[in-house]
């Protein structure tokens, strides 16, 4: 659709893709580490999909994660699929800290604090794509 955004960009740095979905991270200094999990074809919601693709998916998802929680060491996890502004399947796998700008509450409601603006540095950066790259084989 050419009118999507996910489905004319990439959405972010690419970290892994095959024929079904891509992997990228997302450059955002208050949560290094942040990767979206992008449908490769447009689609708007979940149940849309077949049980076999959401179960792929989310396979995709939770590997996602395990290789953000080994790399990052974050204090807690947020996964989240909103579509809200972009209506097509993607899921964020967002590393949260007890002192990034918003914690406890969602990374969208009004901040809390001052940022702790932290540029992913390009070791990290590699490290975290290898693991999703292993994870994902």
């Amino acid at each position: 659709m050419a009118s999507c955004e996910l489905c004319a960009v990439p959405g972010g740095e690419l970290q892994w893709q095959d024929e079904f979905c891509r992997v990228v991270r997302v450059e955002d200094q208050d949560y290094p580490g942040f990767c979206r999990v992008i449908l490769n074809r447009h689609v708007k919601e979940m149940t849309d999909l077949a049980s076999e693709d959401q179960l792929r998916l989310m396979q995709v998802v939770f590997k996602v994660e395990q290789a953000v929680r080994k790399v990052m060491r974050p204090d807690k996890i947020n996964l989240a699929s909103l579509g809200n502004m972009t209506p097509h399947v993607h899921w964020h796998v967002i590393p949260r800290y007890k002192r990034d700008r918003h914690f406890p509450a969602a990374i969208w409601a009004p901040a809390r604090r001052e940022t702790m603006a932290h540029t992913l540095d390009a070791a990290t950066a590699s490290a975290l794509k290898q693991e999703i790259q292993q994870m994902l084989g």
